[in-house]
């Protein structure tokens, strides 16, 4: 039987782990920009987070029994209203999946949550959230279609992913739970089987409050971080990986001889309530990369690096029938957004990764969680922190 951490528990319990489980700025990691009330995602007002992970097991992979180190990611663009927002998509390197974004391109609106997984997770995901939408009531109308956006990173060298442990109830546990303000960081969710940048990883999120004109907007991202190699890892300018690359490598019993440094993947959601059209959006989501590159990732081949950008503006400008009125942000405004999206990418990978701890998984492999204090000490002598 799998173990599930019951999200209920999770939730209650919250605010006391969001307080006692360190963050990057908390190591005193220099980062620019004024960041939101939670510095997360979910200050994008309207915005909910929700997990389910799912951990058991430990030692040899016996197949559809464990060790399992998985789960799934929610996130909800405007909370469980069905009230589609103008989104858009982008691809640094297409070696992963994210689906519904076909659509995406063509409608120029997301009318699903984006749930977010495991490689081999994103079926079974998928049809969870029709069901869901069944079961909630989510469509009101008797006729309707939909394409959910499911997105997955590859765990299986700490997961079972060949057990196919992810079932039906933790993607409705996931959206069942999502909720707005401080959520969880490192081995959660999605991001509870992944590595990045030579140390373990996960999930992630930061936020930037912005100011243009008048008008003060939220950008916030949330990150499933599983790419990179040690080699090229920094924090704050600092080539923290080279520092570090004698220390605590990963353990692989039973590794690929295919498998490179930098194989891997991320993927990355950006939220705002600044108004911009998918076109706007997709620019957005071209900025990504950045950055990702800043902390190291240079969308090797074996990596998937998938991007999604939506605004939470505009609330009534999905319709069916009527003529809709929106509002839009000039393109010459739009700078501010794109270095607030820059800076919240890199943020919300470093905090993945300073919350992620050491996990073993299948046959006593091992990812080692970042050394807080050595990299406190490699930034001290670098001179970025006193």
């Amino acid at each position: 039987m799998n173990k599930i951490i019951p999200l209920g528990i999770l939730i209650l319990c919250q605010v006391t782990v969001y307080g006692q489980k360190p963050r990057a700025r908390d190591l005193g990691i220099p980062f620019v920009g004024a960041t939101g009330k939670f510095n997360a995602i979910t200050d994008v007002k309207g915005v909910e987070v929700g997990y389910s992970t799912i951990i058991s097991g430990e030692g040899k992979n016996i197949r559809e029994k464990g060790p399992v180190r998985t789960g799934v990611t929610a996130i909800f663009p405007r909370g469980k209203n069905n009230n589609p927002v103008f989104a858009n998509w982008y691809s640094l390197n297409g070696n992963g999946e994210m689906t519904g974004t076909t659509w995406i391109t063509e409608s120029g609106f997301l009318e699903t949550p984006i749930m977010i997984t495991n490689s081999n997770s994103v079926g079974i995901v998928r049809d969870a959230v029709l069901k869901w939408f069944i079961k909630t009531g989510w469509h009101k109308e008797n006729f309707w279609f939909s394409y959910p956006v499911v997105a997955e990173t590859y765990d299986g060298f700490l997961n079972d992913i060949y057990g196919f442990h992810v079932k039906e109830e933790h993607a409705y546990e996931a959206l069942n739970t999502a909720k707005s303000g401080a959520i969880q960081e490192g081995n959660v969710g999605g991001g509870t089987g992944m590595m990045c940048l030579g140390f373990k990883g996960g999930t992630g999120t930061a936020s930037r409050i912005v100011k243009i004109g008048d008008s003060t907007y939220t950008v916030g991202v949330l990150v499933q971080s599983n790419f990179g190699a040690r080699q090229n890892f920094k924090i704050a300018g600092v080539p923290v990986g080279r520092e570090l690359k004698d220390t605590m490598d990963y353990v692989f019993k039973k590794a690929p001889s295919y498998r490179q440094a930098g194989d891997g993947s991320i993927i990355v959601v950006v939220a705002t309530d600044a108004p911009l059209l998918p076109h706007q959006l997709k620019r957005i989501a071209a900025r990504v990369p950045l950055g990702v590159g800043i902390v190291g990732g240079n969308g090797e081949n074996g990596s998937g690096d998938i991007f999604i950008a939506f605004s939470t503006a505009n609330p009534a400008a999905f319709q069916r029938v009527k003529l809709a009125k929106i509002d839009e942000l000039p393109n010459d405004a739009m700078n501010p957004l794109f270095e607030a999206t820059v800076q919240s990418v890199e943020e919300a990978i470093i905090n993945a990764m300073v919350a992620a701890e050491t996990m073993e998984g299948i046959n006593g492999n091992k990812a080692y969680g970042l050394p807080h204090n050595l990299v406190i000490d490699i930034l001290k002598k670098y001179n970025r922190i006193k």
